[in-house]
């Protein structure tokens, strides 16, 4: 009798394990996911490394989170000039699912090294950084998914059109493949929804470059930021893209992408990668947003332009998706990298 007891409360035990809603669906154990696996002094997944660059050696600043040998998601942040807080959202959703993710500040942002040389804001050299964060965290094509999400999605393609052969898995977030298609975008289509007093204040102050005034600002958050960039109150935005935004490293991004919101005049200015496309064969995802500063329809079209292209439409989301359409965004990116990860290469994630 207490054999049958001692098997039925098994069997219970086996089903309220199976049926747990927080249990990775990968079902890797809590305890592999959690394992620290780096010898020495424990420093919770923080990994500082060495830079070589035409200026000489910096520091870059990652850390991990959980441990899965078959996936390996690394974060670039956006701006340029950001941090890798505005990704710290993921750790509402990911671990939960046993993927493994690093955060990275690019050189130049938050915790890493600031050379405050404007000659080292520059697009190859920043590809060069990532292979070399690569190689030291020691991610290859069996496990390295790359998501970089606004600038560092501009950043994470060009570095796949050179290093394709290193990466598993490729998200494109919130990023159109032509900075001239885009200035074209917020010209026609963001710029013809301002109130036309509103845009001819904001133009008045961009022809004076008076880029400082408030006026600028204020007007901006007011009628561009809150409807295009984040969809929430500004008392609203949450607390990781305030703390993101308010480190920017300002000579990184007017360097890059000038200091106007409405058009491009930085290095960035005729970037385009269209009509290289096609050599993508990685599996790759594009996520475009109904709102965004970009336009969603190129970003279906880039999925379609790529060899094994997947595209993820946040209907309610803008250009911080990850944050006001949250639940298509993560569930998206989730599939795709699950996907990936069994083999497929293209897949319907609407």
């Amino acid at each position: 009798m207490k054999s049958g007891i001692t098997l039925l409360i098994w069997v219970v035990m086996l089903l309220i394990s199976c049926s747990n809603p927080n249990k990775p669906s990968n079902s890797q154990p809590y305890s592999a996911y959690l394992q620290d696996t780096t010898s020495g002094i424990k420093s919770g997944g923080i990994q500082v490394i060495p830079i070589n660059t035409p200026k000489g050696k910096f520091n870059v600043w990652t850390k991990r989170i959980g441990n899965n040998p078959k996936i390996k998601l690394l974060l670039l942040n956006g701006g340029p000039g950001a941090t890798h807080e505005c990704f710290e959202c993921m750790e509402s959703f990911l671990p939960a699912e046993g993927i493994e993710f690093i955060y990275y500040d690019q050189l130049g942002c938050g915790n890493s090294d600031n050379p405050k040389d404007t000659s080292m804001w520059d697009l190859s050299r920043y590809v060069e950084e990532v292979e070399q964060v690569r190689q030291a965290l020691k991610l290859d094509k069996e496990n390295f998914y790359l998501l970089g999400h606004s600038w560092g999605g501009l950043l994470a393609a060009q570095y796949a059109l050179k290093y394709q052969q290193h990466l598993k898995g490729l998200i494109i977030s919130n990023m159109m493949m032509s900075i001239p298609a885009y200035a074209k975008y917020a010209e026609n289509v963001l710029a013809k929804q301002f109130d036309p007093k509103v845009l001819a204040r904001i133009r008045e102050l961009e022809a004076k470059k008076d880029f400082s005034n408030p006026d600028y600002m204020n007007l901006l958050m007011a009628h561009f930021y809150t409807k295009h960039v984040l969809r929430l109150p500004l008392d609203q935005w949450p607390e990781p893209v305030n703390r993101s935004l308010g480190k920017i490293n300002q000579s990184l991004y007017v360097t890059m992408q000038g200091p106007s919101e409405f058009g491009t005049s930085g290095k960035l200015e005729k970037w385009d990668i269209t009509a290289e496309l096609s050599k993508l064969t990685v599996p790759t995802l594009t996520v475009g947003s109904q709102f965004d500063t970009m336009d969603p329809e190129h970003m279906k079209w880039v999925s379609k332009q790529v060899q094994n292209g997947s595209y993820l439409y946040c209907a309610n989301g803008s250009h911080m998706s990850l944050y006001d359409d949250q639940q298509t965004y993560m569930t998206g990116i989730i599939k795709f990298i699950k996907g990936v990860d069994a083999g497929e290469k293209k897949m319907n994630l609407q």
